[in-house]
């Protein structure tokens, strides 16, 4: 397996690991929003390959957390691997992967909305624990936060999605 962060070639490939991962097309859509805005990040765009096939795809890119100041954070979302490769450690090897870049790159926190029993594994947290709301009405253990190095106290307040969230 090759992780790596995306290419335009590989856009095709993307778009139909969403599509067979989530069964519809809005997280493709959402990742092509994201790639045509100010919050795209192209090394937290990642492939892993298998085969020299893509069979999973994670993005990572800039939401708001608001609160007395406004903080650029990273937002989880989407992740997918296509049916025929799941529960073989793709995703979870994609989630470290995409960790260790922002960690490198300074950023302070990301952000998740998922399943806890997943995303518990590599250090996140319900984001109650650290004073940030979520903007949906789910349970507390299902929006989480991993905060990195560069994560201070005063990363805290609401979290803001852009616009582009709003077909997910």
């Amino acid at each position: 397996m090759n992780i790596r962060s995306e290419t335009i070639s590989d856009y095709p490939a993307i778009t139909e690991v969403n599509i067979l991962a989530f069964g519809q097309d809005n997280e493709a859509k959402l990742i092509e929003e994201i790639r045509h805005s100010d919050r795209y990040i192209p090394e937290l765009s990642l492939v892993a390959e298998v085969e020299g096939l893509v069979v999973a795809h994670i993005l990572l890119s800039y939401i708001d957390l608001v609160g007395k100041e406004t903080f650029q954070v990273l937002g989880l979302a989407p992740m997918a691997v296509h049916p025929r490769f799941q529960r073989q450690g793709i995703g979870s090897a994609l989630v470290q992967v995409g960790l260790e870049i922002a960690n490198i790159r300074g950023e302070a926190i990301i952000i998740v909305l998922g399943h806890p029993q997943f995303y518990n594994r590599f250090g996140f947290e319900p984001s109650v624990n650290y004073k940030i709301e979520s903007p949906f009405s789910v349970p507390e253990e299902f929006f989480m936060v991993k905060p990195l190095q560069s994560y201070q106290e005063m990363h805290k307040g609401k979290v803001i999605y852009p616009p582009a969230f709003e077909m997910v």
